[in-house]
């Protein structure tokens, strides 16, 4: 039983400390939907997505005005594109994404994501054909995201698919030119991509998930940010211990409104997905959790250890408030969604070589970072093949989501508005990798990857 003082807490939480539902996201299967026929496949896809997701937005505000809990977005996932435009006798993926967008818009959704393609081992003529598609698809479309999974722990690195990343994101930053490469914020490149991922850009609907699903994310770095100042001082024991039990505070709110969300949808329930995922607002930074531990500003030293506490410590308290506790589930640190990163950005503390050492400890990698507009494709190719080896080796989620910033260097800022904030552009380091990425092949899965 709730007593009257945690009642309080909570509607403290939700008042003055950022707490929200990120997002609740519909999932769901469009193998169905596969015709030899385009025009077909995209009525299908459209009618598909638009019936089972008819009622998701007034739901989600349903429940927001009956339990007074912010829920900021309501979204969509759907199985990757390529598996289901494969099927068609067509070059143009584009009319995909269109017909995405267009069931997108008729819900009245955020976003809708799986404009996705698998090639961790190799890639089919369609997860080609989509991924030379995404610049245009995304330049065209308004609510739209891409994902491209290039490598995992059971297969290793494309380095051919990573290559062509490369030059993708820098067709996609040109082909947004007129809003700040604005399509690149929509395009993240991962290693071992999660099947219930409710986040975007990086959502999509699994091929081992149910024919549709309900996932939930839960955000809040401004309450764990609060719960930590009364720690102050205290061993790192005492903090995880804070931490762990704010945490489980989150994840119990999720669970309720992911299964009030399920019920009312006639949908299974799938995951909830506990990630401090920062806004840009003051007071909703993950980069001022880890200034509460002690240091001076995120970046500086310490910072990867103060970052590896707090993933560990949120998600020890995620599942034990769950038994359903998925997606990616820890710190999120984008740069441009975090009004702390953001400011240790422009103070020159935080640069990109630190920011890919906190990706090994944390959930996801290298988010939202912008770049001058002149860096080149081979040079984001190997940022990205560094991720991916991370994510690798350490059996764990890596991406990587970088804005070029067209006619922009080191020094300016890109606007995006919304969550997805403003970039300071940050340097990237002149010399060449051209000779690496053009090698191209496969890195091969490591030793232990062979667990069977």
């Amino acid at each position: 039983m709730l007593n009257q003082k945690e009642i309080l807490s909570t509607i403290e939480m939700i008042d003055q400390q950022h707490l929200d539902i990120r997002t609740i996201t519909m999932g769901i299967s469009l193998l169905s939907c596969c015709d030899p026929d385009p025009r077909r496949a995209c009525d299908k896809i459209y009618e598909k997505i638009t019936r089972y997701a008819e009622k998701l937005v007034r739901t989600g505000e349903d429940i927001e005005r009956e339990f007074g809990i912010p829920i900021v977005n309501k979204r969509i996932s759907v199985t990757p594109m390529a598996l289901v435009a494969g099927a068609s006798e067509t070059g143009d993926y584009v009319p995909f994404a269109l017909a995405m967008d267009r069931a997108a818009q008729t819900c009245g959704v955020n976003f809708i994501g799986g404009y996705s393609a698998l090639v961790q081992k190799g890639m089919t003529l369609a997860d080609e054909k989509l991924i030379r598609s995404i610049p245009e698809a995304l330049a065209r479309t308004e609510l739209v995201c891409s994902s491209v999974n290039v490598g995992s722990t059971k297969a290793g690195i494309n380095m051919d698919a990573v290559a062509l990343m490369g030059r993708i994101i820098k067709d996609t930053a040109e082909a947004t030119r007129d809003r700040d490469g604005l399509g690149c914020a929509k395009l993240v490149v991962f290693c071992n991509a999660v099947e219930d991922n409710p986040f975007m850009a990086g959502a999509f609907h699994g091929v081992g998930e149910a024919e549709k699903v309900i996932n939930v994310g839960v955000s809040g770095p401004g309450v764990v940010h609060h719960a930590l100042q009364a720690v102050k001082g205290q061993p790192f024991d005492v903090v995880a211990e804070t931490v762990k039990k704010t945490a489980f505070r989150i994840t119990r709110m999720g669970q309720l409104v992911a299964q009030e969300a399920s019920r009312r949808l006639d949908t299974p329930f799938g995951i909830v997905d506990l990630s401090l995922a920062p806004t840009p607002a003051v007071g909703d930074s993950v980069a001022r959790i880890l200034e509460e531990m002690g240091l001076e500003i995120c970046g500086t030293h310490g910072t990867t250890a103060a970052l590896a506490l707090l993933n560990d410590a949120v998600k020890k308290g995620g599942v034990m408030a769950s038994s359903s506790v998925g997606g990616l589930s820890g710190a999120f640190i984008p740069v441009s969604e975090d009004e702390g990163m953001i400011a240790a950005a422009k103070a020159g503390t935080l640069c990109l070589d630190k920011l890919e050492a906190m990706t090994c400890v944390c959930s996801v990698g290298l988010d939202m970072i912008a770049v001058p507009g002149d860096t080149p494709a081979e040079t984001i190719s190997a940022i990205i093949a560094d991720e991916a080896a991370i994510g690798m080796v350490n059996c764990k989620t890596t991406a990587v989501r970088l804005l070029p910033a067209p006619g922009k260097t080191v020094g300016g800022t890109i606007e995006m508005g919304g969550l997805l904030g403003s970039a300071p552009v940050m340097p990237v380091h002149p010399e060449s990798s051209a000779a690496f990425i053009a090698r191209g092949g496969r890195i091969p899965a490591p030793m232990h990857s062979l667990k069977n």
